[in-house]
């Protein structure tokens, strides 16, 4: 039986048969990846370049656009690549490589998101306390914080899953290689140490819903007892932006890696990929600008200062 060691390339999915297709798929992908890198990069440079938004919660909005970046990159050039010169291949390495990024990518993202619920819930329901909990050296290790998780979470799981024995050939039914497609290659019972790793990884993510779930009920509680109605659409805006972002986030993770690898719903799968790998980092700057007024003014003065 052939081992990981002998396989050199990987297969990945192809979304179509047809070269008409294949060029639409790739004309798709071009689009979302253009809208991604315009809307995270404008973030980027809003907030970068106008320093009343050097606040906490723009500091994190920040590192999250660059996680959306890195994110998208992973997979998506790789899929325009591989439709536009109608070939499916991607090396060894290659594979190791997109892995260990995604999961990284993924996983910080993840514990941005709750740093976020947690700044979120410091500057509504303790606002007289923000300045002193969420100062600029709190914020900067928060965030190397999950940046640095989100790296060792990858480091674990990439290392756990190409040390399998690969025994059922080296077609990934996935645009992209996903752990749990990686999974199905391997021998029989022999992914059952990935499992226990992504167990762990999934009680560590339980933890964190938890923890923004909280927080959130606190929030509203203390939102809804607001007797200015302006204070509470501004607290409203600030939040429920977030709220969407892990929602997506989280539930399209959870459905595509708690699942036991098999073969059935394939098509289900790819929609599922689709939507944690490639729709959020494109939407995510249009949520974020659509219900932050503040967000708004500024990209709109800047776009009448340039005009």
């Amino acid at each position: 039986m052939p081992n990981s060691s002998s396989v050199s390339e990987f297969l990945l999915l192809a979304f179509a048969d047809s070269r008409e297709l294949q060029l639409l798929h790739f004309a798709l992908f071009l689009g979302i990846y253009l809208a991604a890198l315009l809307g995270n990069g404008l973030i980027l440079a809003v907030v970068a370049c106008n320093h009343h938004l050097h606040t906490p919660m723009y500091f994190f909005l920040l590192n999250l656009a660059l996680l959306d970046l890195g994110c998208i990159s992973t997979t998506l050039p790789k899929a325009m690549a591989n439709s536009l010169w109608d070939n499916r291949a991607i090396s060894y390495q290659g594979c190791v490589t997109q892995v260990l990024f995604l999961v990284f990518f993924i996983g910080a993202e993840y514990s941005l998101l709750t740093v976020m619920a947690y700044d979120r819930y410091i500057a509504i329901c303790k606002p007289l306390h923000y300045g002193s909990l969420l100062g600029s050296r709190a914020c900067a290790q928060m965030a190397a914080a999950a940046w640095g998780s989100g790296f060792l979470n990858a480091v674990l799981h990439t290392a756990n899953t190409f040390s399998l024995p690969l025994c059922q050939g080296n077609a990934v039914d996935q645009f992209f290689c996903e752990i749990p497609q990686i999974l199905k290659l391997s021998c029989s019972n022999a992914y059952l140490r990935e499992i226990g790793a992504l167990v762990f990884s999934v009680s560590l993510v339980f933890c964190c819903f938890v923890f923004i779930v909280l927080s959130y009920m606190q929030i509203f509680r203390v939102v809804l007892r607001m007797p200015s109605e302006q204070g509470r659409h501004k607290a409203f805006s600030t939040c429920l932006p977030h709220l969407a972002v892990v929602s997506i986030f989280v539930s399209t993770i959870m459905f595509a890696y708690l699942q036991r690898p098999s073969n059935s719903f394939p098509s289900l799968h790819l929609v599922v990929a689709v939507l944690y790998s490639v729709v959020p980092p494109a939407v995510n700057p249009l949520i974020y600008s659509m219900k932050n007024q503040e967000l708004k003014d500024v990209i709109s003065k800047q776009f009448t200062h340039i005009s």
